[in-house]
This record gives structure tokens, sequence and C-alpha cells, in this order.
């Protein structure tokens, strides 16, 4: 019994002497491992991490200058619009947070046609700045009386974006060849956008379409077409013209009345109602470019083929 007894003792002891070596073993490894990560995270918090190259800071006025910018600068142009999408150019006065981003901004590229906005504030941003280049998007393309809405052609949209390539560069010239590259890709796009929406019309039996506010007139001159207008130059017409303009859609049996939301419509319904037309939103001011002149075009082409 003495020996079961100390035979008992000594593997006991044994089993107490393996468990305190294992338990040793683990805490051993447990602290080289922890050691091991401390010095990881010293080398990791130590090391040089590259910083992204700041982007050029690009204010424009109008959403489709926005796009063109972003197409032409990729990543390397953070842009901020002056007249949001859906706000009215005639009417939208600057917040005090835009006028911040304009005071720390590289380059403005404007319309440059006169734009009501332009007209009325660009001064008074460039004093937030006067050290900040001014980019006019306008340079080569022929005014039509004086007509601001240059951008709502393809044609001038391209040379609005070789514009802006050179604008781009004048002020960030590392990075010339990126900019050509982007703005060569996007004139592509939007040449095939001219061609489309030249085969829209191919065949029409009308050149005539009707809008609240004359923003097409660009538009129509590049397709050969006939805007009628109910405002004139942003502002109500006379009853007389008014009533020629009803005149001359009655005429040529005009389907809809083409209303922007930039601008109140209850009077453009109450002609449409006077033609028994429909009211059809367009958007003179998207905010991505091509698609939305796809729609418009298409909504157009729609009236001129009078099935």
């Amino acid at each position: 019994m003495a020996d079961d007894h100390a035979e008992r003792s000594e593997v006991n002891e044994l089993k107490g002497t393996g468990r305190h070596h294992h338990t040793s073993s683990i805490a051993a490894g447990a602290a080289c491992i922890a050691a091991l990560l401390m010095s990881l995270f010293s080398s990791c918090t130590t090391a040089t991490i590259p910083e992204e190259e700041p982007a050029l800071r690009a204010v424009t006025t109008i959403p489709p200058l926005a796009d063109f910018l972003e197409h032409v600068g990729g990543g390397l142009v953070q842009v901020t619009i002056m007249v949001p999408a859906g706000a009215s150019p005639h009417t939208y006065e600057p917040t005090p947070g835009q006028m911040s981003e304009v005071a720390h901004a590289d380059v403005y590229f404007k319309v440059g046609s006169g734009v009501e906005f332009e007209l009325v504030w660009l001064d008074k941003l460039i004093a937030q700045n006067p050290e900040m280049p001014v980019v006019d998007c306008s340079r080569g393309i022929e005014l039509i009386d004086d007509d601001p809405h240059i951008w709502n052609s393809p044609l001038n949209a391209i040379t609005m974006v070789h514009n802006i390539i050179e604008g781009l560069a004048s002020v960030d010239p590392d990075n010339t060849d990126t900019y050509a590259k982007n703005g060569a890709a996007y004139v592509d796009e939007l040449r095939a956008l001219h061609s489309e929406i030249k085969q829209m019309f191919e065949g029409a039996d009308s050149r005539y379409f009707l809008v609240y506010h004359p923003s097409f007139a660009y538009f129509a001159d590049e397709y050969d077409l006939i805007q009628l207008a109910i405002e004139e130059e942003g502002k109500a017409t006379t009853p007389q013209t008014l009533q020629r303009t009803i005149d001359t859609a009655r005429k040529h049996g005009l389907r809809y009345v083409f209303v922007e939301p930039q601008f109140a419509t209850a009077e453009a319904e109450g002609i449409a109602e006077t033609l028994g037309a429909e009211v059809v939103a367009i958007d003179p001011l998207p905010r991505i470019y091509i698609p939305a002149m796809r729609s418009t075009a298409e909504a157009i082409a729609r009236e001129l083929k009078q099935e």
C-alpha cells in the first residue's frame, strides 16, 4: 500500500511538473508574440507613408462645366460648382461656404458667354482670390444674339472641353499629358453624341419645338431646328408675342411644351392646356451631360416626327 501511495505521489508530481512546464511555455510564447507585434507596430508607425497628390481645386459656374472638368481632370481635380443642379443662374446667390471654396481655389473656369450669375458675381468671386487664374470656356464660340446657353450644343461642348484642357495644363503643367488624354477620350464621346443626335432628326416632319425658357438656341442652330419660346431673354414676353408663339405652335401641330426644372411651370402648363399639348421636362443645366443631352434630343425628336 505504501508503495502504491508512493507511486501515485510520484505520478502526481510528474503531472504537476508537466502542467507547470506547459504553462510556462505558453507564457513564454505569448511574450515573444507580443514583443514581435510591438516591433512590427513600431516599424509601421515610424515608416514614411507616401501621401496622395493633392487635387487641384477648380471652381466653375454651372453643372455641365463641372462634368466636363471631371472628365478631363479625373482624380487630379476637385471641382466646386457655384450654381448647383436645379438652381437658376439668373437668380442664384452663392453661400458663405462657396465663397470660402473660391478663396482657396487654384483656378476658376467661367462659362464666359454672359451667364447672369457671372455678370453679377464673378468680380466679387475674384476679389476673394485675386491671384486665382480665370479660364474662359467660351473662347472660340460665336454667340447667337447674346444667348449665354452655349453648352447646349455638343459641338460647342467640344470647344469648351479643349479650353478646359488648355486651362488645366496652364495651372498644372506636370499633368498636361493626362489632361490631353482624358480630354481626347471625352471629345470622342461628344462627337459620337453629335452623330447620334443628327440621325435622330433625319426625316423629321417638322423643325419646330416649343420651350418655356429659351435655352436651346445653339442646339436648334446645330441641328437646323426652330426654337419657339414662351419667355423672352429670361422674362415674360408681351401678350402679342406670346399669342404669335401660340399661333405658330398650333399651326405646326406641336404636341409638347418643354419646361426646365430651374423655372416655374405654371404658365407653361396653362399654354399647354390651350394647345392641347403635354408638358415635358428637359434639363438645360444637366449635372451629367451626355445622357441628359441624349434624353433631350430624344424628346424633341418625338415632337418633330409627328406620326
